[in-house]
């Protein structure tokens, strides 16, 4: 099997670290470090040299996401299989769908883990599949290869993720920009309650201000949520006032 790899950000390169024992990866950043790729064991490729794979992942932001799905839409050959990673789903999936020929398979994948937490090892991690237009043979092929790496496969609609993400993900990123903003830092005589708090802003401070951005403009149920944790906060701040 072979791989195209679109985007070489954390998550491809964590990517490419991971599966590159398994396929013959080709990878194609406008920016690629190519001495990176191949120290990961991936080869640098054109776009169309990418897009001609078995399987072609995209890993590019959500932002830019349709309009490189646009612009691949003639490279991708018959039969392959085109699969996302952002961390909202119905966006991109819907994406697919549209600009992407019936001839081509595609599923939506959410890995929900990043460089920081499976720098090592993929094993124990979790993986969403929001399965957009696969055969069952595929699928299963593909659902089995996953959990072959050791990673626990959650299978979910592109609508029930993006919700649950707005009330896990998004939520904690959204604390830790907070905490990030208000200059929150260790004390010397932290709490173990503090300790654990300082710990969410370790989770979200070296993923990019886009990625934040993106998780909140594309995610329907992001803004319901902040609404509703910013009304608790000013509630329980109400609570504690002389």
């Amino acid at each position: 099997m072979t791989v195209g790899l679109i985007g070489f950000g954390r998550l491809g390169r964590l990517l490419a670290r991971h599966f590159a024992r398994d396929a013959k990866i080709f990878v194609y950043d406008p920016k690629l470090d190519e001495r990176a790729a191949r120290a990961l064991g991936a080869a640098p490729a054109t776009l169309a040299q990418a897009c001609a794979q078995d399987v072609v992942v995209l890993c590019v932001p959500m932002a830019a996401f349709e309009g490189v799905v646009r612009r691949i839409r003639t490279m991708v050959r018959p039969g392959a299989l085109v699969v996302d990673t952002c961390s909202v789903k119905g966006h991109p999936v819907l994406a697919m769908k549209r600009w992407l020929p019936r001839n081509v398979s595609l599923l939506g994948t959410h890995p929900n883990f990043g460089p920081d937490s499976a720098a090592d090892s993929l094993k124990g991690r979790t993986i969403v599949l929001c399965r957009a237009r696969m055969t069952n043979p595929l699928y299963r092929r593909a659902k089995r290869a996953l959990e072959r790496k050791g990673l626990n496969v959650v299978e979910l609609t592109p609508r029930e993720h993006d919700r649950r993400m707005a009330s896990s993900l998004v939520l904690t990123h959204f604390i830790g920009r907070g905490l990030i903003a208000s200059g929150a830092k260790t004390t010397g005589v932290d709490t173990e309650g503090y300790k654990r708090l300082l710990r969410i802003l370790e989770t979200v401070q070296n993923d990019t201000w886009q990625l934040f951005a993106d998780m909140n403009r594309f995610n329907p149920f992001a803004s319901p949520m902040r609404r509703r944790f910013l009304a608790a906060l000013k509630a329980t701040d109400r609570r504690v006032r002389p």
